[in-house]
């Protein structure tokens, strides 16, 4: 009779996760663009044109207009929304898949790979293509349209085709795939234990946390990544950022870019854009959990009882 009840035993479906983390990521994106579009031009930063954050925002600012801070917010947004529906959804799928078949219980592995493979699902199908046009859109300075290479989104994934092949859009994919995929198996672990130390929050005990307790879970939950992934983010951006029709491409592929940067400017360069990833991620994963838990939390008053989430 347990085993039947622990098999039968409802929980909140892959889709009501999938949506919860797309309106955690509208709300994410439209928060936290500035502090994208900061990272990724001190990554792109080879000459030391800008001396640290502050000086890069006011600088961008001052000679672009304050509109620039949200440049890429289009594809930014929608890339968010997007690769937070698959991340939740299919990170519930595989949660299901992995628990034991008499018990149904996740082991702590199980938890990991979960998040592995959200990760790397979120990357190739999702995260690559969105980031290339966001990062192209990015680096380009000015605001005029006229003098502008990519005129937006669109244009810029066309002439990206057109230019580069089909293939041009996932530039950089090695690198991101090893990025997401280890930031989420640390994040959503990490997510479940903060829960657990922090507000006695188990799998299965009805308990909804406030947005404050979502907030602080999800912002601890999110620092460890960008620390361990710093390497990856920059060689990503470097890729992406490289155009064919500019002539002989400087990096060939991720180990090679790794090594050039390293022998070029040192070990420090491979953690550029530290600072503002850390000012980013755990912020966004702290308004992304405020609301997702809420939805879910929502659902489950409403429709289920003590089911996980």
């Amino acid at each position: 009779m347990a085993e039947q009840n622990s098999t039968n035993k409802k929980t909140i479906p892959p889709y009501m996760k999938a949506i919860s983390g797309s309106l955690g990521g509208i709300v994410e994106a439209s928060c936290l663009q500035p502090i994208d579009v900061i990272k990724t031009r001190l990554q792109l930063d080879r000459s030391g044109s800008y001396k640290g954050i502050v000086h890069c925002g006011s600088t961008t600012i001052q000679n672009e207009g304050v509109r620039a801070l949200w440049k890429g917010l289009t594809p930014f947004a929608t890339h968010l929304t997007l690769k937070y529906a698959l991340r939740m959804g299919s990170n519930a799928i595989l949660q299901g898949a992995f628990k034991d078949s008499e018990t149904g219980k996740l082991s702590p592995q199980g938890r990991v790979m979960a998040g592995f493979g959200a990760g790397v699902l979120e990357a190739l199908v999702i995260v690559t293509p969105f980031e290339v046009v966001k990062i192209r859109l990015q680096q380009q300075r000015g605001l005029s349209t006229e003098l502008l290479k990519y005129k937006g989104p669109i244009h810029c994934a066309r002439m990206i085709v057109r230019e580069e092949g089909i293939l041009g859009l996932w530039a950089g994919a090695a690198p991101t795939v090893m990025r997401n995929g280890t930031n989420q198996a640390a994040m959503f672990t990490a997510k479940n234990a903060f829960d657990t130390m922090l507000w006695k929050k188990h799998e299965g005990d009805g308990k909804v946390l406030h947005p404050w307790q979502s907030m602080i879970s999800g912002f601890l939950a999110g620092t460890a990544g960008p620390i361990c992934t710093g390497p990856f983010d920059v060689v990503k951006t470097r890729l992406m950022a490289q155009s064919k029709s500019g002539g002989e491409l400087k990096y060939r592929g991720m180990f090679h870019a790794i090594s050039t940067i390293h022998a070029e400017e040192g070990l420090r360069a491979l953690w550029k854009g530290l600072i503002p990833r850390l000012m980013r991620i755990p912020p966004g994963q702290a308004i992304m959990w405020a609301v997702a838990d809420q939805i879910t939390g929502f659902y489950e008053r409403t429709y289920l009882k003590n089911a996980p989430l």
